[in-house]
């Protein structure tokens, strides 16, 4: 599941929800495709024959998929082509006609560069070519023009705040990704070194499951704690990937006591790079992270940090989005990311 720690709008109400609230939800993800020609915003709509209407790319979770593979495997499914997630943006809430409750979750997607991304790409399972019966066509229209082209009024919300971000000068970002290490041996249990204590079952199944997550914000860079539960949790992304890990002693509790100014160096490196990077960590130091995001984050972002309980769950993520600006780097959004287990 996907907390917002930050969110653009909430979902929608649900129209007549008194009658069926004990209907089961249809959770569904997807994405507005973006990308910017002769100045101009343009975003990708998708035609589907059946409905005969034009919407954007969506579709429902698989049993036990993340929020973000189910949006990212979609938009390939319905488009033909990967992306790579950036922003949320508000969601959408509603009735079906049998009288069930869905719920759609977006974010803003550029298209995934063969060369800037292949390892987000590598990671991700393959996806099937696009079928003419579910989708007859697809097209790059400027926002305005797509307002109008879109069938359903609602689906102008989404793409109202897509704009309002692009205008800013917010829409491009990076993500930079703060994972908690996974469920680990109690250190009450473990009679080995601290830097030794290692990951439960529940810890390496957390690790898998980050793995289409990661891939989901195109992560092309592994930043970790040297030890070994950190360096556990992240080492499934790294395989699937084909990508290096920087392992650093400073990410470490120990270090971390010693010298927290460090942590913090490390963390605002990540925010200028430019570059979609997950740093693993543990426990203790989570709090000189959060402070760190939090300095650079705009004013609704930072009072929605969890910076009075800074302390993610094991296998939890903080996603921040950052969006380079005249100033230097500003966390625009942030996501609080819970992932499934299989």
């Amino acid at each position: 599941m996907v907390g917002a720690v930050q969110r653009a709008a909430p979902l929608r109400p649900v129209l007549g929800a008194t009658h069926v609230e004990h209907a089961p939800v249809i959770e569904t993800a997807g994405a507005l495709v973006w990308r910017v020609r002769h100045g101009s915003l343009e975003v990708r709509l998708i035609h589907r024959p059946r409905y005969d209407d034009w919407s954007w790319p969506k579709g429902k979770l698989d049993p036990d998929e993340a929020f973000q593979d189910a949006a990212v495997r979609e938009v390939a499914e319905e488009t033909g082509h990967q992306v790579v997630l950036g922003t949320p943006l508000p969601g959408l809430q509603y009735l079906t006609a049998e009288g069930r409750v869905k719920r759609v979750h977006y974010w803003a997607a550029q298209r995934a560069a063969p060369s800037d991304d292949a390892a987000a790409l590598a990671a991700r399972s393959p996806v099937h070519p696009v079928s003419p019966q579910e989708i007859d066509d697809a097209v790059w229209l400027p926002a305005e023009r797509a307002a109008d082209r879109l069938t359903r009024a609602a689906d102008r919300v989404p793409l109202d705040a897509l704009v309002a971000e692009h205008e800013r000068g917010r829409l491009a970002t990076h993500a930079v990704v703060i994972a908690r290490h996974g469920r680990a041996r109690s250190r009450s249990g473990w009679y080995g070194d601290e830097n030794d204590r290692p990951l439960t079952p529940i810890g390496h199944a957390q690790a898998s499951a980050m793995v289409p997550v990661l891939a989901a914000y195109g992560v092309r860079r592994i930043v970790t704690s040297r030890w070994q539960r950190c360096a556990a949790t992240i080492e499934p992304y790294a395989r699937a990937a084909g990508l290096a890990t920087v392992s650093s002693d400073r990410l470490t509790e120990a270090q971390h006591e010693r010298s927290p100014g460090r942590v913090g160096a490390a963390v605002r490196e990540l925010l200028e790079t430019g570059t979609s990077t997950v740093m693993c960590t543990h426990r203790p130091v989570l709090p000189t992270v959060l402070d760190v995001l939090g300095q650079h984050a705009r004013r609704s972002v930072a009072n929605a940090l969890p910076t009075t309980d800074p302390f993610l769950e094991p296998g939890e993520l903080i996603v921040a989005h950052v969006a380079q600006t005249a100033k230097g780097p500003r966390v625009v959004a942030a996501e609080r990311v819970a992932v499934p287990l299989y």
